[in-house]
Parts: structure tokens; C-alpha cells; sequence
């Protein structure tokens, strides 16, 4: 009798374990299998307004709508905006094109080479879906263009009509996505944005906070490695902006506080290194000493135990822990010090503090009431943090389209135009992935060619027998539901795109309109001139490939260590945001192969340049600036150790002059930016002496 019990205790409960699983793996297949369903709607409301209004290639409005729609709600939103952008700039383009070369095929078709280097260009040097909408400008001239040439290449007369044509047809798989996606995803884009915050204010702080806790130790400074790490953190937040933009009006006209809130973050890790690195030069007793000094000005509401990373403990009351802050805040600058060195302290504290105060009042933003932002708009300025990666990119695509343009006119192939497509969608969209590019465009190239076949077995064995648009949006869902649900699922990047070009090239391929034309030869002269296109891509990153992750790494420091040497010698006159502004776009554009290390310099040659902005001013003030400058010229001329030297003598220098009282305060200030400079010149000293002869 027990062993039956036994038998059928553990028979339920394997079945429990059983149901337990399916329900779990239901739980995982759910939305991946939505976005499946969301694809496929959103492809199908498309085509039905596209057929309804008997457009000439409704497949162009399946196509956006496939292309718009995005795991999130906040980036499918984000990237319609931008697409209709490009749409419209890409369309005016071609027109313009063709009223300044009438009768000039040459002139045409190298004017829209040209183009696309440009759309490359911009592609380049923008972000996230601002960059998508420059390349969308390039492909989607090549789009209109490809309609108006005739088979040598001769721009068509109505290329107005069929620009308006297009870019409503574009348009329309625009709107139809996005009425899809509002109507069946809630997004979620801002709480997400506002956790990610929380996590990486969690950690600078956490962070931060056990390394004033162990001060002289033996373990001092054991978390540089997560400070190191947190840098690549912060600047994978880029992204989550655009995405909560995309689902918030109120929050892209705040979009200052986001962005001020990144660059919160970065002025705390720099700030942070600035603290570890005098506390690391002090002398144990000394360190641990002035480590608890610091400790009990912030209070002990912000030194308490608290797990790195606790996000919600920073989303629960942001507005109250500002407060707190900004209590710190005032009484780290107006803390008594007795040294250059305690002022250096608490001043650097202080700045990793407001930095968290910036977080925080993002986050108030984007967990409670955008209203309580500032309005005030900050002038949005365009760091370039390298010139080369873009030239190239525009050299690539030049040469790229411009070679499948001598293709179509030599040979008179009828289906050239559409390689001419193809070609520009690979490069363009590519072009700004850098080292990704090429094997971006070989799953690309994988996708579209896997595309082929089964457009194939759709339009000769199945689009005969079906006569209803029902009948016809249910052979879709046949394809859209699975190959969207595996994009959703899909990890790796590599697969992603596969799948993704699955999709989105589904429907030029197939070209369904209201009259369906079976010619076989045309459809495999459209395929084959897909192929050509999608081979041709792949083949341009071959022959000029991008930069080396380490090659750019390296010229990003290059070029730091030049402008920090200009800055030094006076050649450059910068104001301290223009340099952060600049050296954040640095931050941001280093691969995400470059080592910790490397990271971490890039952020001394932050402070160290800062400082500089602000000695100087400083030093005129104290009639000093001749001596600094003879400081600056060592430094520039890359020997850091005799710099270090001359730092300590100005500090001598500034001590025997100042006054006591007010003067005497700001002194001290004075003197504690010497030693950061003098703290980051000799942790780094390798890098800053590489730069003397730049």
C-alpha cells in the first residue's frame, strides 16, 4: 500500500514538474509569438491600404511596415519618425537630381552616387535612429531612381509622380505599423530606462562608497574593475533614450534631462578615479583618516549598507534621495579643509554626487511626472569624436554604387536599377556598424537569398489557387508569425539579421499587386538582380574594410592626447562643457573590444582636461599664468614626470602667496586641481608621454 502512495506521489509529482515547464515555456514562447502576430497585422494592414488605393507597388508598403516593426514599442515609434524623415529627404533628393540633369545620364547617375557617399557620411556620424534616417535618405533615392531609369540609366519625366508615389506608399507601411503596435503594446520603454539608471547609479555608488569604506587597506580600490566596466554601461544607456523618446512626447522635449543625466554618470566615474587616485597616493593612516572624514559629511542616509545595484531603492523615492544628495552636496564645498588634498577630497565627492543628482532627476522623470523637468533646452552640439570612420564609410559607398551604376549602363541589364537597390540598403544600413558590418551584411545577404525560394513557392504554388486578400493574408501569416516569433527569440545578432532580412525582403521579392504577374523570367531577372545586389554588398566591406576595433581605439587616444596637447599650449581655447561634450563622444565611440584599461584613460585625459580649463582662469587670477603655462608645455611636450615635478612647484608656488580668508579657500580649490592633474599624469603616464611629439 505505501509503495502505491510512493508510486502516485511521485507520478504527481513529476506531472506537476511536467505542467510546470510547458507553463514556463509557454510563459517564454508568448512574446516572441506576438511579435510574430504584431508583423504579420501590421504587413497586412499595409497591403490592404496599399491594394485599396490601387498603388503601383504595394510592396513597398508591406516592406516598411515589416521594416518598422521593432521588438519595442519606443523603438518601432522612435524608428517610423526617423523613416519618414529619410522617406521625405531621400524622395526631394531624386527630384532635384533629375531637374539639375534632365538629359545627363552621367551626371544623374553620379549625382546619386554621390548621394549615397553622403547619406554614408551622415550615417556615420549620427546615432541610433538618427543614423538609420540618413542611410534610409540614400537607399530610399535609389528606391525612386530605380523606378524612373530607363534600361541604360535615363532619368524618366515623371519622376515627381513617382516620388509622391513611393513616399506614400512608404508612408502608409508606416502609419499601418504603427497603429499595430500603439494598439497592442503598452511599451514600457521609460520604466525600463529608469531601472537601467537605477542599476548603474546603484553601482558608481555602491562602488564609490566601499572604496572611501576600506581607505588603506590592503583592498583598496578593488572595485576599479567594475568602474571600468560601468563606462561601457553607461554608454549602452544611448539607446534606451531613443527608445523612451519614442513612446513619450513629454520626454523628447525633455530629452536635455536624459542626456545630462549620461553625462551625469561619466562626470561621477571620472570624479571617482580622481578621489581613488589620491586616497591611493596618501598614506594609509592618512587615507583611511580623510576616507572618514569624507564619510561622515555625506551623512549616513547615503553610506548606509545598501546592495550594488538595488534599483529600487533608487526608484522608489528619487525626489527624496536628491534631497539628500544636494544636502551633501552643499556640506562636502562648504566642509573646513586644512590640505590641498582633503579640499581635493570633498570637492570630487561632491562632483560624484551631482552626477547622481542628475540621474536622479531623470529618473523623477521618467517614474513620476515628466512635467517636474526643466524646460530649458541645452544647445544641442554635434561631437565628431573621429573624421576618418565616416570619410570612409562615404568613400565605400561612393565607389560601391557608383561601380553597380557602370554595371547596369556596360551591359544594358534591365533589372540593373534594382540592384542598384539592393547595394545601397546593404551598404548604407551597414556602414556605421563598423567591424559588424561585413558579417552584418553576409546574414544580409543570407536572409534576402533564403527569401528567393520561398517568394518562389508562394507566387507560382500557392498565389494561383487564391482569390480572396483573406485567403491571401493567411498564406502571410503562414510565413510573417514564424519568422517574426524567431526573431524575437533570437539571441545572436547574426541569426537576428538573418531573420530580419527574412522578413523584410519577403515582399519585394515577391511584388504582389492587384493584378499578379506570373513571368518567370522576370521574376528570376528580379531575384538574380537581388543576388547580384546582396553579393555586391558584402564584397565592398571586403575590398575597403572598416577600421581595426584596436586601430580606431588607438587613433580615439591619439587624438585625445593632440587636442589635450593643443588645449595645454594654448592653441585651442575650449570651454569645459565642449570638453567634456567632446571627450563623452570618445567615451562612446570606443569599440566594445577596447580594453578597461584604455577606457580608463580616455577618462583621466577627461579630468586632466578639465582641470586645465579651469587652472586657467584660476591662475590668471592669482597672476600665475606664466607659471602654469610653463607647467602646460612640459606636459604637452609628453614628459610627464618632469610636468609632475613643476605641478608640485606651482603648488608650492600658489601656497605662498594666498592670503587668509576667502582667498586662501579658493586657493585650496586651486591647489587640489593640481593635485588631480598631478594624481592623473602619474597613474597614466605611459599614455600622456605618448603625446609629446603630436
Amino acid at each position: 500500500m505505501s509503495l502505491g502512495i510512493g508510486q502516485s506521489t511521485t507520478a504527481d509529482d513529476g506531472a506537476a514538474a511536467g505542467w510546470g515547464s510547458a507553463l514556463e515555456a509557454a510563459r517564454a514562447a508568448g512574446p516572441p509569438l506576438l511579435f510574430g502576430f504584431r508583423l504579420w497585422a501590421s504587413v497586412c494592414l499595409a497591403l490592404f491600404v496599399a491594394f485599396w488605393l490601387q498603388l503601383d507597388d504595394p510592396h513597398w508598403a508591406g516592406t516598411s511596415a515589416a521594416i518598422i516593426c521593432q521588438q519595442y514599442l519606443g523603438a518601432s515609434l522612435r524608428k517610423a519618425q526617423y523613416r519618414i524623415i529619410g522617406t521625405v529627404v531621400g524622395a526631394v533628393t531624386v527630384v532635384m537630381l533629375a531637374a539639375l540633369f534632365p538629359q545627363d545620364r552621367v551626371g544623374f547617375l553620379g549625382g546619386l552616387a554621390l548621394w549615397s557617399g553622403i547619406c554614408a557620411f551622415g550615417a556615420s556620424l549620427f546615432r541610433n535612429f538618427a543614423s538609420y534616417a540618413a542611410s534610409l535618405g540614400g537607399y530610399t533615392a535609389a528606391i525612386i531612381a530605380a523606378g524612373i531609369l530607363g534600361p541604360t540609366g535615363g532619368a524618366s519625366s515623371e519622376v515627381f509622380m513617382l516620388a509622391v508615389t513611393r513616399a506614400s506608399e512608404i508612408s502608409i507601411g508606416i502609419v499601418c505599423a504603427g497603429l499595430v503596435l500603439a494598439g497592442s503594446d503598452f511599451g514600457g520603454a521609460p520604466q525600463r530606462l529608469a531601472a537601467k539608471f537605477a542599476a548603474v547609479s546603484g553601482d558608481v555608488a555602491a562602488g564609490f562608497r566601499s572604496g572611501l569604506e576600506v581607505a588603506g587597506s590592503e583592498s583598496f580600490d578593488a572595485q576599479q574593475p567594475v568602474r571600468r566596466e560601468l563606462i561601457r554601461q553607461v554608454i549602452a544607456l544611448d539607446p534606451l533614450i531613443d527608445q523612451a523618446i519614442g513612446e513619450s512626447s513629454k520626454l523628447r522635449y525633455h530629452s536635455p534631462a536624459l542626456q545630462a543625466a549620461v553625462d551625469g554618470l561619466f562626470g561621477a566615474l571620472a570624479a571617482w578615479r580622481g578621489v581613488v587616485a589620491r586616497l591611493g597616493r596618501s598614506e594609509p593612516a592618512a587615507a583611511k583618516a580623510e576616507a572618514e572624514a569624507i564619510l561622515r559629511t555625506m551623512g549616513p542616509e547615503l553610506h548606509s549598507a545598501r546592495l550594488p545595484g538595488e534599483a529600487g531603492f533608487w526608484m522608489t523615492d528619487p525626489v527624496g534621495l536628491q534631497h539628500h544628495y544636494g544636502s551633501a552636496v552643499r556640506g562636502l564645498v562648504a566642509a573646513p579643509a586644512n590640505t590641498p588634498s582633503r579640499r581635493l577630497l570633498s570637492d570630487q565627492t561632491a562632483n560624484v554626487l551631482a552626477g547622481l543628482m542628475a540621474v536622479l532627476e531623470a529618473m523623477a522623470m521618467l517614474v513620476g511626472d515628466p512635467a517636474r523637468a526643466h524646460s530649458s533646452r541645452r544647445k544641442a552640439k554635434l561631437h565628431v569624436p573621429d573624421w576618418l570612420p565616416p570619410l570612409i564609410n562615404a568613400s565605400r559607398a561612393f565607389m560601391a554604387i557608383g561601380a553597380i551604376e557602370v554595371l547596369w549602363v556596360v551591359t544594358g541589364w534591365p533589372n540593373g536599377g534594382t540592384a542598384i537597390v539592393f547595394v545601397a540598403i546593404v551598404v548604407l544600413l551597414l556602414s556605421p556598424r563598423a567591424e559588424l558590418a561585413f558579417p552584418g551584411a553576409i546574414a544580409l545577404a543570407l536572409g534576402t537569398i533564403a527569401a528567393i525560394p520561398i517568394a518562389a513557392a508562394i507566387k507560382f504554388a500557392v498565389l494561383p489557387a487564391i482569390e480572396t486578400f483573406p485567403a491571401f493574408c493567411l498564406v502571410l501569416g503562414a510565413f510573417f508569425i514564424p519568422v517574426g516569433a524567431a526573431m524575437g527569440q533570437s539571441q545572436q545578432p547574426a541569426l537576428l539579421a538573418i531573420w530580419a532580412a527574412l522578413a523584410i525582403n519577403l515582399l519585394p521579392i515577391l511584388q504582389p499587386a492587384n493584378q499578379m504577374n506570373y513571368n518567370t523570367a522576370q521574376f528570376y531577372n528580379s531575384a538574380l538582380a537581388i543576388f547580384v545586389g546582396c553579393v555586391v554588398g558584402p564584397l565592398s566591406f571586403l575590398l575597403a574594410p572598416p577600421l581595426s576595433p584596436a586601430f580606431r581605439t588607438k587613433r580615439l587616444l591619439r587624438l585625445t592626447l593632440r587636442d589635450l596637447n593643443r588645449l595645454a599650449t594654448g592653441h585651442r581655447s575650449m570651454k569645459a562643457e565642449d570638453w567634456r561634450g567632446r571627450m563623452h563622444s570618445r567615451l562612446t565611440a570606443l569599440p566594445d573590444s577596447a580594453e578597461p584599461l584604455q577606457r580608463a584613460q580616455l577618462l583621466a585625459a577627461l579630468s586632466v582636461g578639465s582641470e586645465i580649463i579651469h587652472l586657467r582662469r584660476e591662475m590668471s587670477e592669482l597672476d600665475l599664468g606664466p607659471e602654469l603655462g610653463l607647467v602646460l608645455g612640459t606636459l604637452a611636450q609628453g614628459n610627464s614626470t618632469a610636468a609632475t615635478a613643476q605641478l608640485d612647484s606651482l603648488d608650492r608656488r600658489v601656497a605662498s602667496i594666498v592670503d587668509f580668508g576667502t582667498r586662501a579657500s579658493r586657493a585650496l580649490c586651486t591647489r587640489g586641481r593640481i593635485l588631480l592633474i598631478s594624481d592623473a599624469l602619474t597613474e597614466h603616464r605611459e599614455y600622456f608621454d605618448t603625446g609629446g611629439s603630436r
